[in-house]
């Protein structure tokens, strides 16, 4: 309520001449005068309007001053109302306590002096004025109390959703945080700090021993190196090193730190952050080892390949060029295999299947043993081995003819890896009076590249064929280079 607005005066007298000298009195005051003439009608008033003052005669019929004072003090809304008493008579002071328990302020005798009349009233106009502008400081104080706390509420929990999205990133990318304070030696770490380190935030004490137990020996000095670095006012480092867990795990990290120091260049405190790059540094070495690897293995091909360029008879042109390219794609079957498995080794299973197959017509070839796994050099010397003898069996020998037939068993004796060839049913056989190629490079490189042994026997009914080849590298002989096994054959 502003200081210029109206506010209501109830002025109660059962005599109208009385209220209308009421209203002279308090007209200069240039309030709104409410006048009745009962009780029960100012009870009816006060219902309707909000009342500053009540100007209550004492003695009026049916209800008196006393007992209209009880029943308004009775309504919540009128129990602060200011209340003034007019009496005719006077009034004793057991009069005035009972006037006052009603709910009475004030008493004004008769005859009524304009004066203290208007005196009193403007008092109690000027007071619930003050009230009413106090309530509405208060309520508005109150709203923006209530607003201002939702702001904080909202500050709050947007922070502690940010703080929140922050843990998941940091444990998502295996990260940590953390800050040192340089002069007194107080540690903070998080939650992806003691995740990376492995140990329990509830029992590990961080001190610079206590970290330092946890460096991986060699990588010690890269910790004193950074604290030496900021000791000079270097402000940022960064570095690679490894950790030891408790569990004996050992785990790469990569840490990051910057220094804040104060006016007079000293540094105060040392905040960083830690990240664990452990499948990263395995990666790294994946794919160097996986570069070194084939490396080796390009060599080797290469050099297979060579041999069997250079090394190589034939008739024409064209029979040359059959050879190679049997040759070369015997080597790149079983180069197939071998990726398929991430160069882990072959099947013998599946590696007789693949060097056979081009020759299987209807039932002439049956093949039989037990599976077992060949090692890469073992699967790409088998297979030319098989090739040869596949081939020159379609060229001379039983896959030469629709009658003849070739049996291939193969067992595991005590790690050493026999393989039965057996042709029949094919044209007559003699013994070759010289060792052609085929037959060079297979005892070659069974016996020089893995150190078993190839036998054949020359029978007329069809040639039989016995390799022997150790399954452990241990076993066979020490690694040549293919074309000069191959030369040497």
């Amino acid at each position: 309520m502003m200081d210029h607005e109206k506010v209501n005066i109830l002025l109660v007298d059962d005599q109208p001449a009385k209220l209308l000298a009421y209203e002279v009195i308090l007209k200069e005051l240039g309030q709104n005068l409410v006048v009745a003439t009962s009780g029960r009608e100012a009870l009816e008033y006060l219902l309707k309007i909000d009342v500053a003052v009540i100007l209550v005669d004492v003695c009026m019929p049916e209800l008196d001053g006393f007992e209209l004072a009880a029943m308004i003090r009775e309504h919540p809304r009128f129990q602060k109302t200011a209340m003034i008493f007019i009496s005719a008579i006077q009034v004793s002071d057991i009069d005035r306590l009972r006037g006052y328990e009603m709910g009475a302020v004030d008493y004004v005798p008769v005859p009524v002096i304009p004066e203290v009349l208007r005196a009193k009233i403007r008092v109690f106009v000027d007071l619930y004025r003050k009230t009413r502008q106090l309530e509405r400081f208060n309520a508005e104080l109150e709203d923006r109390v209530r607003a201002r706390t939702a702001e904080l509420e909202e500050s709050h929990a947007r922070l502690l959703e940010s703080e929140q999205r922050r843990s998941l990133a940091i444990a998502a990318g295996k990260m940590g945080s953390w800050d040192w304070d340089w002069i007194n030696g107080d540690w903070m770490w998080d939650e992806g700090q003691y995740q990376i380190f492995g140990v329990d935030p509830q029992t590990f004490a961080v001190t610079p021993a206590s970290v330092q137990a946890l460096l991986y020996p060699e990588d010690v000095h890269e910790l004193r190196k950074a604290m030496a670095q900021f000791a000079k006012g270097v402000t940022s480092y960064e570095a690679e090193f490894r950790i030891v867990r408790p569990d004996g795990e050992v785990r790469w990290c990569a840490g990051t730190a910057a220094a804040t120091v104060d006016k007079g260049g000293r540094v105060v405190r040392v905040s960083g952050v830690t990240v664990d790059i452990t499948e990263r540094k395995n990666a790294e070495e994946r794919q160097n080892l996986l570069a070194r690897e084939v490396d080796h293995r390009a060599k080797n091909a290469l050099a297979l390949a060579q041999s069997i360029v250079r090394l190589t008879r034939g008739e024409t042109v064209k029979a040359y060029i059959q050879s190679v390219e049997g040759r070369i794609n015997a080597l790149a079957r079983v180069h197939t295999i071998l990726s398929l498995s991430s160069w882990q080794g072959a099947k013998i299973g599946k590696l007789v299947d693949e060097e056979l197959a081009p020759y299987a017509m209807g039932d002439q070839i049956t093949s039989s043993g037990s599976e077992v796994q060949l090692q890469p050099a073992t699967a790409q010397t088998l297979a030319l081995a098989l090739h040869e003898l596949v081939t020159n069996s379609a060229k001379y020998g039983a896959l030469s003819t629709l009658s003849g037939k070739l049996s291939l068993k193969w067992q595991v004796d005590d790690d050493l890896l026999t393989l039965a060839w057996q042709e029949t049913g094919g044209p007559l056989v003699r013994k070759p009076t010289s060792r052609g190629f085929g037959t060079r490079s297979v005892i070659a490189s069974i016996e020089s590249q893995l150190g078993g042994r190839a036998e054949f026997d020359w029978r007329s009914e069809g040639l039989v064929c016995r390799l022997s080849v150790p399954l452990s590298p241990h076993l066979a002989g020490p690694e040549q280079d293919p074309h000069q096994s191959a030369a040497h054959a």
